[in-house]
């Protein structure tokens, strides 16, 4: 993906808005500077000109005498404030003060004028412009040039050129705020969009949009919601079936573990091929009568009937005695977490505790390590296994419902996915979260974070 591609849309519209008006407005400078600047040069050359043409004529008829006078001449023209006259005749120089002639008039200016043409030309001595303007004599045989200083024009010339930069610029970073506010206004129904969807991800399918009033928008509204009112419908539905299946199944599963439990207790009296047979089926009804258990307690979950029944608990202790005495490891808590008392529905903690040993030891090739650590605000539970992982695309589904993953399963089959869907739900209910992650060393590490009053 290129560095464009990796922008928000947002920042795209803000930018590709902003390289518009830079492109308008760089445009725009271009032409008012180029145009104001051709028109102020032509006004000053052309009155320069003017003026020149003036004095040559007044020097021809001056120079026209038997003996002229040429300094009093050129002192009578009575020049403009900074423009200064020079007088070529018969081969001799009069009336510059700039210094040798080549820096104020050029050779190739002097050469056009004294071949007889008319000229003018634009040159900077020691830093400041001046205009040169030269009108052949050729009657008296001399050539007229008078030098017009341009500083004030050049001066005028910058203060536009600083002025449509700075309008440039100001232009640009407003455009750039406007442009920001207004993909901010396009962008928020897609923004809320998106965030009723993430609500809706998260569980709450009572989520909806608001009905617009552009049309436009308003069937993408309708659309959205006639979406999340069918997933709403579809998952009520399936919550219903599984609630009603496992209240229909739970009455005859009770006499049948009933009835299981009396011939596994006086199986040594069976046959080895019968004895056989009822362990396979105590493991069995055992394994469904859990199955039917989970589905109830997700059922409930659904329903939004689940309350917490609040008491203080160290999260250390209800650990140890929820993973068991048979656990392969013991459980460590740091100082500080076996300071820390939560508020919490203990049954359900050690539930959770309960089935995330239980996926360890099945799925997960055995429980490696069961730590409680506190950080500031929350109170962690890790439960490490020695299996191969999570994948990393499979974090997420692993505490979906049913779910069982290609490289982290069981490889008997056992179970039918809703532990760790259940840890995920009540530990939701407890306001906490929980993940997973690679474990150091190898295998994976289930995170149950909850929270804690206080640093």
């Amino acid at each position: 993906m290129t560095r464009w591609g990796r922008l928000g849309l947002r920042a795209r519209v803000t930018v590709a808005f902003a390289l518009g008006l830079l492109a308008l407005t760089l445009t725009l400078s271009v032409l008012t500077y180029t145009l104001a600047t051709n028109q102020l040069v032509r006004q000053r050359e052309l009155s320069a000109l003017r003026l020149t043409l003036v004095h040559a004529r007044l020097l021809q008829d001056g120079l026209g005498a038997a003996d002229p006078d040429v300094p009093g001449l050129l002192d009578a023209l009575g020049t403009p404030a900074g423009s200064q006259p020079v007088l070529r005749h018969r081969g001799s120089w009069f009336g510059s003060p700039f210094g040798p002639r080549d820096e104020v008039v050029p050779a190739g200016l002097q050469a056009e004028v004294l071949g007889g043409t008319a000229a003018r030309q634009r040159v900077r001595v020691d830093g400041d412009l001046y205009l040169v303007v030269g009108v052949p004599l050729p009657r008296v045989g001399a050539a007229y040039f008078q030098v017009f200083p341009l500083a004030e024009l050049d001066a005028t010339v910058r203060t536009l050129s600083l002025a449509l930069t700075a309008a440039a610029a100001v232009t640009i970073v407003l455009g750039a705020g406007f442009g920001r506010w207004a993909s901010g206004q396009l962008m928020r129904p897609l923004a809320d969009t998106a965030r009723a969807a993430e609500e809706i991800r998260q569980g709450r399918f009572e989520t909806r949009l608001d009905q617009p009033a552009d049309r436009d928008l308003a069937v993408l509204a309708g659309s959205f919601n006639e979406m999340a009112d069918a997933l709403a419908r579809r998952i009520e539905r399936d919550a219903r079936f599984a609630s009603d299946v496992s209240h229909e199944l739970r009455s005859p599963l009770t006499t049948l573990v009933t009835a299981v439990e009396v011939l596994h207790a006086r199986r040594q009296e069976l046959s080895p091929a019968t004895r056989e047979a009822v362990e396979l089926l105590y493991d069995d009804v055992e394994r469904f009568q859990r199955m039917v258990l989970d589905l109830l307690e997700i059922s409930k979950f659904d329903a939004g009937v689940q309350e917490l029944v609040l008491q203080e608990v160290r999260l250390d202790e209800l650990a140890r005695r929820a993973a068991g005495a048979g656990a392969r490891v013991p459980v460590t808590a740091d100082q500080r977490a076996a300071e820390t008392v939560i508020r919490a529905d203990r049954r359900r903690l050690e539930r959770v505790v309960a089935n995330l040993v239980e996926n360890a030891e099945v799925h997960g090739r055995g429980l490696a390590g069961l730590h409680v650590r506190r950080a500031d605000g929350v109170i962690r539970l890790l439960v490490d296994d020695a299996g191969p992982g999570v994948p990393a695309g499979f974090r997420e589904r692993v505490f979906e419902r049913f779910a069982r993953g290609p490289a982290y399963g069981n490889p008997r089959g056992d179970g039918a996915g809703l532990g760790l869907a259940l840890v995920a739900e009540q530990v939701r209910l407890h306001g906490g979260r929980v993940w997973v992650e690679d474990r150091q060393g190898g295998g994976a590490r289930f995170v149950v974070e909850l929270p804690v009053d206080g640093p």
